[in-house]
């Protein structure tokens, strides 16, 4: 089949790392696609965020498949427009990708299902807010209701900091700060068949030891050797089935990747959030440990026929990733450094350990920085042990001025 993947970043790259591999797939493209995935796919310029111009994209390719990688073209209602012109598509609607697109919504549907989650507050005023915070108290957790791209949740002891955050936002959610670990499970889901992956752990702090600003993702590692053997069959039972089941009775089905951020809390597992998509830097781990070809699954899924899917078949082997993230990231990062070192990587560590490109672009014969996360760096091993020391390997191969990555990804969960 030809496939068309829609983003440019690390979570793309994986994508396409995984679907280059599998043999049912005889043509490969990315739009807009990054330096790293040209390698693997043929590139096409297109404004992600226009559905039309997307579905004329696939359909001038032949794609027997559309892959959207990111959150905001499928809230911007691209897998719409592509679906409409009868192209099969990996990513839900628009109306269901509010999951994602409004916390509030979010909320909504989880109290219809039964979902167990955080008690929260929705407030659009500042007497709201200041009833709100005054309830819950310290640590504050202020979630921005709309898309932020990972960024709009602060979470803090300091009262005027949450106050002014939610006061930045036109409408924003505050609720009850969940402790225990955070896990992030995705799902493959039809609208009716739920599928779910293995679980991976992110780290979303900027510094070592959990400091620092919120980013986008620094890390991931998978399996988590300290978590229940039932917690996936646990979360597909009470979070996942409940939240396609009620998304497909309010007549918004959900099909495509349904991804839950969890609390393992002293009273049990409690969501933190949804996204609509796959998460980044988490794909790059999970992808990394999936034997099943990647392209029959995500085709399954978006044509109904997810309950016809063999068992997914899974490596015993943990995978780690590091990201590699430009000077003063995330504030206001420098862009247009060049990269030394991916040559290396390749000579040297594959295949245990690789590059995926996130925020990069070719400037004449040299790869240079374009964003504020450039690359993640990942790796296998028989353990976490082995596959933190392959991927550190290879990020002391790469060289870009001033950059920045966290030295203890999956370090505790290595010590056991």
């Amino acid at each position: 089949m030809k496939v068309l993947v829609i983003g440019g970043g690390a979570r793309e790259h994986a994508l396409c790392r995984s679907l280059s591999l599998d043999p049912d797939v005889t043509a490969l493209h990315c739009a807009p696609g990054n330096a790293g995935i040209a390698e693997v796919a043929e590139l096409h310029p297109v404004d992600q965020l226009d559905g039309a111009a997307v579905a004329a994209l696939a359909t001038g390719l032949g794609a027997d498949l559309v892959v959207v990688g990111p959150e905001a073209p499928l809230v911007a209602g691209v897998a719409d427009a592509v679906r409409t012109a009868g192209i099969p598509v990996f990513g839900p609607s628009k109306e269901a990708a509010e999951l994602e697109g409004s916390k509030a919504f979010a909320k909504d549907v989880m109290a219809g299902a039964g979902v167990p989650t955080a008690r929260s507050y929705v407030c659009t005023t500042p007497a709201e807010i200041d009833e709100a915070l005054d309830a819950f108290g310290a640590p504050y957790v202020v979630k921005d209701d709309g898309l932020a791209a990972g960024k709009g949740v602060v979470v803090t002891s300091d009262l005027a900091t949450a106050r002014a955050h939610a006061l930045s936002c036109e409408r924003v959610v505050i609720e009850e700060f969940l402790d225990g670990p955070e896990v992030s499970l995705f799902a493959i889901t039809d609208g009716t068949t739920v599928l779910p992956l293995r679980p991976a752990q992110d780290f979303k702090r900027a510094l070592d030891g959990d400091e620092g600003p919120n980013t986008g993702g620094m890390g991931a590692y998978s399996p988590l050797p300290w978590a229940d053997p039932e917690l996936v069959d646990e979360v597909l039972a009470t979070v996942l089935q409940p939240t396609v089941d009620e998304l497909r009775r309010r007549g918004t089905p959900f099909s495509g990747l349904l991804y839950a951020g969890l609390a393992i809390t002293r009273r049990g597992v409690r969501v933190i959030e949804f996204n609509a998509r796959f998460g980044d830097p988490e794909t790059q781990v999970v992808l990394a440990r999936l034997r099943t070809p990647l392209a029959g699954v995500l085709l399954n899924a978006a044509n109904g026929t997810l309950a016809d899917q063999e068992p997914l078949r899974w490596s015993d082997d943990a995978a780690v990733t590091v990201v590699i993230a430009s000077h003063n990231y995330p504030d206001t990062p420098r862009t247009g450094d060049p990269i030394e070192g991916l040559a290396e990587v390749a000579e040297q560590d594959a295949p245990h350990a690789y590059v995926l490109h996130a925020g990069t672009k070719r400037d004449g014969d040299a790869v240079v920085s374009a964003g504020g996360r450039v690359l993640s760096v990942t790796a296998t091993g028989s353990d976490l042990t082995e596959a933190r020391e392959r991927a550190y390997a290879a990020v002391g191969r790469i060289r870009l001025d001033g950059s920045q990555h966290r030295t203890d990804i999956a370090w505790k969960a290595a010590q056991g």
